[in-house]
């Protein structure tokens, strides 16, 4: 499983201002960092430092425990993310039935490691405990759509697909 890094690129052009907005909903609240964290990495995919930044000043929370929070809950990132999440189930079921490969062939196809996001932000590649679709091993989703019975030389259908859907439109 890949592990959280702490560790982001430089923001760009990130609007402060819809932070802002979000955070004045949230005066003088006791225990609003949670819920303005989800606000913000709704508002950009993820939390950026600056961000960041701003929410530990207006909350007067410092910024390493802010950073801390959103390490420890699995639901928020600090790296931006592809338009599409591929999560890889390594769940027994999927794991006897070839999972590895599955996710060797989909990191080969992508050009990508596990845990991260292709160079032109349109896939990230993460690996799960379990999809609860034990019965469709080795699975595989894709944003919301379970692929199952997947073999390595099927994945890469399962990307045509979604690039001819043409919803994999670059992030700037």
């Amino acid at each position: 499983m890949a592990t959280k890094t702490c560790e982001q690129p430089k923001d760009k052009g990130i609007d402060l201002s819809k932070v802002e907005k979000i955070l004045s909903d949230y005066k003088n609240a006791r225990g609003a960092v949670i819920p303005v964290l989800q606000k913000v990495q709704g508002e950009f995919g993820y939390l950026p430092e600056s961000a960041i930044d701003l929410i530990s000043e207006r909350l007067n929370v410092s910024s390493s425990e802010i950073v801390g929070v959103s390490t420890f809950y699995a639901q928020f990132h600090l790296i931006p993310r592809g338009q599409h999440i591929i999560k890889v189930c390594c769940g027994t079921a999927c794991h006897v039935k070839g999972a590895t490969k599955i996710a060797e062939k989909l990191s080969e196809t992508l050009e990508v490691s596990m845990g991260m996001t292709t160079k032109d932000n349109v896939f990230t590649l993460e690996e799960v405990a379990c999809l609860g679709a034990c019965s469709l091993a080795p699975v595989m989703m894709v944003d919301e759509d379970i692929h199952g019975k997947l073999a390595s030389d099927t994945v890469g259908a399962v990307l045509q697909k979604i690039k001819e859907s043409g919803t994999t439109q670059p992030s700037e």
